[in-house]
């Protein structure tokens, strides 16, 4: 009986230590619905390049492809919005159920170590839309935001350390398919991240 004790406080103590030290008030919905913004956005920039590739005239082609990387760059911009109010929204709810502050000093070290690579990363891709490279916007893209979940994993749920090791791969490897990046892009913000959305409800949002 005392040893089963024993073993119950050093499960607590474990707890309020993890709880302390990381921000885990992270919703597996809202990286769900971020994977389906992503799969709605990449549909949005295929029917773009699409209409530009099946125009039949080299001026209707050039006209359209003007203005291609801004319409690209806004579908991206409203993803990333849709994403970040959507996580807010569902991860001050959880947190109120957890009874866990949303802004702390834990998640003010998340919040820092998830933007720095993350905003060095958007800099980099306006660096390359700058001079044309655009088949490498999205594998750098990719490549950043994993190393943003990388770098913040340490201060939340662990979970977050494979999204962005997988978003890391995927991005590197789509450096050697130019051309094919928005598929990639689906992929990584889309797919996987439903897929990490939902390991991590069904790990700990739904109890």
């Amino acid at each position: 009986m005392e040893s089963k004790n024993y073993l119950d406080d050093l499960h607590e103590i474990k707890n309020l230590m993890n709880k302390s030290s990381r921000f885990i008030s992270l919703s597996g919905l809202s990286g769900i619905l971020a994977g389906v913004y992503s799969l709605i956005g990449a549909y949005f920039a295929h029917k773009i390049i699409t209409d530009i590739q099946n125009t039949s005239t080299y001026s209707q082609r050039l006209f359209l492809s003007i203005g291609a990387p801004e319409q690209l760059m806004v579908i991206a911009l409203i993803v990333m919005i849709a994403s970040i109010v959507t996580g807010i929204v569902l991860t001050r709810k959880k947190s109120k159920k957890s009874g866990e502050k949303i802004w702390n000093r834990t998640s003010k070290r998340l919040l820092f170590n998830f933007m720095v690579p993350l905003i060095t990363g958007g800099l980099f891709c306006f660096i390359l839309l700058q001079n044309q490279t655009m088949g490498l916007i999205a594998p750098a893209t990719l490549i950043f935001y994993g190393l943003a979940c990388l770098n913040a994993s340490k201060y939340t749920l662990g979970d977050v350390r494979y999204l962005g090791l997988a978003n890391i791969t995927i991005g590197l490897i789509a450096t050697q398919y130019i051309g094919y990046g928005l598929y990639f892009w689906a992929l990584g913000f889309g797919f996987l991240h439903i897929l990490y959305g939902i390991v991590m409800y069904y790990k700990y949002d739904r109890h």
